[in-house]
């Protein structure tokens, strides 16, 4: 009973903030960029909560779109180093009401989820992504691969964008990684 009375006059208020701490939005598990027989392989691993308005937003049926960069630099001691290759890939995530599933489209394809985090799984999760061919690198030269994953904001509908001041829809992550030797 006294702990009844200790939140209704607020006392456990910051008590119970403390324990609805917010999540970290976005997170790298692991990103690793190696070359080979194949050629230039990239493999990254996201944990991704979205913030509640984002979450919301998408119940409400408005599709987002997360895009992944990743870009092939030729290391120079002389000057920057030099863009080899530039590459993406976008997903656009949707909410489904009639058939109450998530839907995750990449390229022409589409495929249905029960739960959003296991649509969101398969956008933040990649392991054999190719970036270019094994011609494209030099044996003596040294690499590396900038990666990002963020929120297409420039994709939602215009009244959203308005409010994009708010950090709760700044979703994104970037890293460089050296490029190392695979199996060959």
């Amino acid at each position: 009973m006294a702990w009844l009375l200790a939140l209704l006059l607020g006392w456990g208020a910051p008590v119970l903030a403390q324990q609805q701490a917010p999540a970290e939005t976005l997170s790298l598990v692991g990103l690793t960029a190696s070359r080979g027989e194949d050629g230039v392989i990239l493999a990254f691993d996201l944990r991704l909560n979205l913030p509640r308005p984002v979450e919301e937003a998408l119940a409400k049926g408005v599709p987002l779109h997360f895009i992944a960069e990743a870009e092939l630099l030729r290391n120079r001691w002389y000057w920057t180093d030099r863009s080899v290759v530039r590459v993406q890939r976008s997903w656009r995530l949707a909410w489904q009401p009639l058939t109450r599933n998530w839907r995750v489209s990449f390229g022409g394809l589409h495929q249905l989820y029960a739960t959003l985090p296991e649509a969101l799984a398969v956008m933040s999760r990649n392991s054999r992504w190719r970036i270019t061919d094994a011609q494209t690198v030099d044996d003596d030269a040294r690499y590396s691969v900038v990666f990002s994953w963020r929120l297409d904001s420039s994709q939602l509908p215009r009244p959203l964008q308005f409010g994009l001041g708010d950090s709760d829809w700044d979703i994104g992550i970037q890293r460089t990684v050296p490029l190392t030797e695979g199996p060959r």
